[in-house]
């Protein structure tokens, strides 16, 4: 078969036949579910009854009209800033952990660990550890004479719940962020840091001028990463603390999954999925655009 074809013909087969069964994958499993979500999301379907009565903008009015749906996006803003001071954190560790410390193998893999922690069994483990009466924090913070913050409710008060539960994500992610920012780091030429060196730049001003503007397209996949990952908090939630108090720590993605599986409104959880997905599209272009210009002043 192929004998009869001229090279450039046979490169292009071959291409197009590595490329079928990936395109296919991604249609079957991203593309086809994505289209019937954005189906049901116009219909009442109650995820039972073959029939679909279709309600056009009913679910999208209901969705915005309704303050209790978009109410719980304040919720996930703990989630961004801790993410904010997660990517802050992973910078400084990668510069440092970077250079020629010693041992610094060994604390890549300690601060890496906790990446490949089962996302679960992490939040039953700091489910014990933010326990109110028997919790390890409490009980370090009254062994440091620190008798009222040893007795804070960490799960139980409808302020502080959500830093609380995002201060555990920021313990697990800060690791992974870190990798890349040290891959990125490696990837920056030696000669720059020489040159630097040679002008008599010192360490703030070549982290400043070198570094951070070398490291600016990881720091907006990382950027990218921390606010789909704030917008679509579900598990820690959901383990520890069912959203409570009082519904002080449901996500969006729990008043999603509610929607559907609790009161059966499939096509208003459609719809709420579709409204998500269009925030994040509009957040992280507004990102891109803000980063990107100011790339090019």
């Amino acid at each position: 078969m192929f004998g009869t074809l001229n090279y450039k013909k046979q490169k292009i087969i071959i291409i197009i036949s590595f490329l079928l069964i990936p395109l296919a994958l991604l249609a079957t499993f991203t593309y086809y579910p994505a289209l019937k979500l954005i189906y049901f999301s116009f219909t009442n379907w109650d995820g039972y009854n073959p029939e679909k009565p279709w309600v056009g903008l009913a679910n999208y009015r209901e969705v915005f009209a309704n303050p209790d749906i978009l109410k719980v996006f304040e919720h996930n803003f703990a989630y961004f800033a801790v993410g904010i001071v997660q990517n802050i954190l992973a910078i400084y560790f990668a510069v440092v952990l970077n250079s020629k410390l010693k041992g610094r193998y060994f604390f890549r893999i300690l601060l890496f660990l906790p990446y490949i922690m089962n996302g679960v069994a992490v939040a039953f483990m700091f489910g014990f550890v933010f326990d109110t009466t028997g919790g390890s924090l409490n009980l370090l913070l009254n062994s440091l004479g620190l008798h009222t913050l040893g007795e804070t409710s960490w799960l139980g008060k409808e302020g502080l719940v959500n830093y609380t539960l995002a201060s555990t994500g920021l313990w697990r992610f800060m690791g992974y962020n870190m990798v890349i920012y040290i891959a990125s780091l490696q990837a920056i030429p030696r000669d720059l840091y020489e040159a630097a060196t040679i002008d008599g730049a010192n360490a703030a001003q070549t982290l400043w001028k070198i570094t951070l503007p070398n490291m600016k397209p990881v720091i907006q996949l990382n950027l990218f990463l921390t606010v789909t990952g704030a917008l679509e908090v579900f598990d820690l939630p959901f383990v520890l603390t069912k959203g409570g108090p009082a519904g002080a720590s449901q996500t969006y993605v729990m008043r999603v999954v509610d929607t559907a599986f609790a009161y059966n409104n499939y096509g208003l959880a459609s719809a709420m999925s579709v409204v998500l997905l269009l925030f994040v599209i509009v957040i992280v272009g507004a990102q891109q655009f803000v980063l990107g210009r100011g790339g090019k002043d």
